[in-house]
């Protein structure tokens, strides 16, 4: 398997929604560092990035909203929030 940008975007927004939690998150991007590729022309930033979501479950790094609207950005994504009333 190849870590894609598109991939690691998905995960992200994933998390975003609530699909995971963090320490699901934080499970897939430490397996990922170690047991695939990533491709070639992103490897650079899918590897810090990956890096950076794996130290998210110590206190102090975490991993903010802010965090990951820069992670997205970087990947190629715009993010726009769209607020829905619970009914």
């Amino acid at each position: 398997m190849i870590l894609t940008r598109e991939l690691l975007a998905e995960m992200l927004m994933r998390y975003i929604n609530r699909e995971i939690d963090l320490t699901s998150l934080v499970i897939w991007a430490e397996d990922m560092l170690r047991e695939t590729d990533f491709e070639e022309r992103s490897f650079e930033l899918i590897r810090e990035i990956l890096a950076n979501i794996g130290l998210a479950d110590v206190r102090e790094f975490g991993l903010t909203w802010d965090d990951c609207y820069d992670y997205l950005h970087k990947l190629g994504y715009d993010v726009k929030i769209e607020l829905r009333k619970v009914v």
